[in-house]
C-alpha cells in the first residue's frame, strides 16, 4: 500500500531526481510538450501545475519563486510573461489550481516496454500585443 507516500522516487537518488524533474519542467515550458514515461509525466505534471498557479500572480515575489524552482531563466521568463497570462482568463480564486496540462498515453517503448506518455500544456490564449 502507498499510504502517505507523497511522490515517486523513479529509481534515482534525490539530487538526481530533483534535477531531472526541474529540467523536464523547463523543457515542458519551453517546448510546450514533452514525451516521457508515464511515471515521470505524472510527477512533472504536479510540479508544472504548481508553478503555473504561482506564476499567475505575476508579482515580483512569484517571479523570484518561479526562477528559484527552474534552472532555465528563459523558461521562467516565458512562464511568467507569456504562459501564465494566457491562463489568467480561466477561473481565478480557490478553485483555479490545476487543469493546465494534459497527458496522452502513447503505448510502450520498444527497448524496455516502459509505458510512454506525451505531456503537454492545455491550449491557452496568449495575450495580444498592443502596438
Amino acid at each position: 500500500m502507498r499510504h502517505r507516500i507523497a511522490q515517486r522516487k523513479l529509481g534515482r537518488p534525490t539530487d538526481h531526481r530533483v534535477s531531472m524533474l526541474r529540467n523536464m519542467c523547463a523543457s515542458l515550458i519551453q517546448y510546450e510538450h514533452i514525451t516521457t514515461t508515464e511515471a515521470k509525466a505524472k510527477e512533472v505534471r504536479s510540479m508544472v501545475e504548481k508553478l503555473i498557479t504561482l506564476a499567475k500572480r505575476r508579482d515580483l515575489h512569484a517571479r523570484r519563486l518561479v526562477r528559484a524552482r527552474l534552472y532555465d531563466e528563459g523558461a521562467a521568463r516565458k512562464l511568467v510573461d507569456i504562459i501564465a497570462p494566457g491562463y489568467a482568463s480561466l477561473q481565478t480564486g480557490p478553485g483555479s489550481k490545476g487543469g493546465f496540462t494534459r497527458i496522452y498515453h502513447l503505448g510502450f517503448r520498444k527497448g524496455d516496454a516502459a509505458p510512454l506518455a506525451r505531456l503537454e500544456l492545455v491550449s491557452y490564449q496568449p495575450p495580444t500585443q498592443v502596438q
